[in-house]
């Protein structure tokens, strides 16, 4: 690998969800993060599967930068231990400054704000702002149907074949980290 620092962005829930084995697999991407000498950036909260992998992380050395709007430091309690911490304005700005400071973006399962950032980035890329890989961790399949909806789009013919193409849906950890080596070395 480079010595060029690469940073890996995760956007996850800040909730749990209802499996263990999303807040498993969280600390998983943490720990996986740490071991390739990576960066995480992420939304710098300290609940639900955004505490998980970064607690995890940081466990194990690796550097962070969180991106936390005013409005959500309380609630989503915003970690102040981290190597970095941006508080933005508002949740826009924190999606760019997230976006701005990565190589690379991993999904976790999570509600209607990763599903938000996921659609921005994926968007950004069909209209060809970025070539960031987009990776979807699908957990137990927590991500079939979105999948299942995005094959609808495409064949209802309201985005291209090739929407499929910008993204990349791994079943487990390890094939992520596999997968982000090969994009980020």
């Amino acid at each position: 690998m480079s010595d060029v620092l690469r940073s890996v962005c995760v956007f996850c829930g800040s909730r749990s969800g209802g499996s263990p084995a999303y807040a498993q697999a969280a600390r998983g991407v943490g720990q996986a993060i740490a071991r390739n000498g990576w960066r995480l950036v992420y939304g710098a909260g300290d609940v639900g599967l955004m505490g998980e992998v970064a607690r995890a992380a940081m466990a194990d050395g690796a550097r962070t930068l969180g991106v936390i709007p005013t409005h959500l430091m309380g609630r989503e309690q915003g970690k102040r231990d981290l190597t970095n911490l941006v508080i933005t304005e508002d949740m826009h700005e924190r999606k760019k400054v997230m976006f701005m400071n990565s190589d690379a973006i991993v999904v976790l399962p999570g509600g209607a704000g990763s599903l938000d950032e996921f659609f921005e980035v994926l968007t950004w890329r069909q209209i060809g702002l970025h070539k960031k890989p987009i990776y979807l961790l699908d957990t137990d399949g927590y991500w079939q149907p979105l999948i299942a909806l995005m094959d609808h789009v495409i064949a209802q013919g309201f985005a291209e074949d090739t929407m499929r193409s910008y993204f990349i849906t791994v079943a487990d950890v390890s094939t992520l980290e596999a997968s982000l080596r090969a994009t980020l070395s």
